[in-house]
């Protein structure tokens, strides 16, 4: 779980991240559940509608779901505050962004088989990374920058 952790560019102790397990969780569970709505639906309003959830997710240090967290549900399991997303997690948010605007586009355009495939790779790798915290966009992320950096002349 702590690589998984920091792939994702958290940078926290074992403690905090026991304290943390199910707060860091959460917002992506919420976001699943409304994808798997939106999938069983094949809504393209409401995939529509967590586009600019996405949007604030990718570009603001917290997503609009931590602030659910932080300011009630934590307090009913005694957890902490969620801490302001690392970048490449928002950046893993910004690829998701766009992956739920195209499927909702698909679905308005009457592309349901397409729409259907996007839609259901979405909630297998939301629900990966909600299980195990384990983030595939993370993951092609951290690869990336590595590249990049061995391309940089020293």
């Amino acid at each position: 779980m702590r690589g998984n952790l920091s792939m994702q560019g958290y940078g926290i102790g074992d403690g905090e991240r026991r304290r943390l397990w199910l707060g860091l969780r959460f917002p992506t569970a919420l976001c699943l559940a409304l994808v798997v709505t939106a999938l069983v639906l094949q809504s393209a309003l409401l995939l529509a509608v967590l586009v600019p959830v996405g949007v604030v997710a990718g570009w603001a240090a917290r997503h609009p779901f931590d602030h659910i967290w932080n300011h009630g549900l934590r307090r009913a399991f005694g957890a902490p505050e969620l801490p302001p997303n690392p970048v490449r997690r928002r950046h893993a948010f910004k690829l998701a962004t766009v992956w739920l605007a195209l499927t909702s586009v698909l679905f308005a355009l009457g592309a349901s088989t397409a729409g259907l495939v996007l839609v259901a790779m979405l909630v297998a790798v939301c629900g990966l990374v909600t299980a195990t915290n384990f983030c595939i966009p993370s993951l092609m992320l951290g690869w990336w920058d590595q590249l990049r950096r061995r391309e940089v002349p020293a």
